[in-house]
């Protein structure tokens, strides 16, 4: 597993500056990348890929948290990938309809519903030999924000945080670098 690029969000002014945390997970012969959003330039993912010896024809699924354009826009990287997302698998003209919760991408990654960001939200969880990795919008970053400032339930937000902690020994946040959970994250 491999952070492409390391996500940031400034609301600040006037354009907003955000970009999402964009990572490449290998199992076997499968390769994915979750959200391929906006970012500084496409280089920014495909170069680190390169660098890993992967094309983007070689990345077999994209899986996006929410629907949201800073974790979709540069899906279209990825020809020949399957899509994920909180409904559904799409992969050309096909849409195969299907539950988030609890599907398999491979042995080892799998997907939670976790809306509270958005009702449509998801957290990809892969198991490693160092624990279990939570790629997910339930934090912007390791500080949270304790409230999430654009969540459209706060509480389902909270609770799936709590499911979250419960499984993760290491967390990737939809805006942020990876943190390993502790007393003070935020919940």
């Amino acid at each position: 597993m491999h952070v492409l690029t390391g996500g940031y969000a400034d609301m600040s002014p006037t354009p907003w500056s955000v970009a999402s945390t964009v990572t490449y997970i290998r199992d076997g012969d499968t390769h994915v990348v979750v959200d391929p959003g906006l970012v500084r330039s496409r280089d920014s993912i495909l170069a680190p890929l390169r660098e890993l010896g992967v094309q983007p024809e070689d990345i077999t699924d994209v899986i996006f948290s929410h629907h949201h354009p800073d974790h979709t826009v540069n899906a279209a990287l990825f020809p020949a990938a399957r899509i994920h997302d909180h409904m559904a698998v799409y992969r050309e003209d096909t849409w195969l309809s299907r539950p988030a919760e609890g599907f398999e991408i491979s042995g080892s990654i799998r997907l939670l519903e976790t809306p509270g960001h958005t009702p449509q939200d998801i957290t990809t969880l892969v198991e490693t030999a160092e624990g279990t990795v939570a790629l997910t919008h339930l934090w912007w970053s390791q500080a949270g924000p304790p409230e999430d400032p654009l969540a459209t339930d706060g509480a389902a937000l909270h609770a799936g945080r709590k499911r979250v902690l419960d499984l993760a020994t290491l967390i990737i946040p939809g805006h942020g670098t990876p943190f390993e959970p502790d007393a003070g994250t935020a919940r």
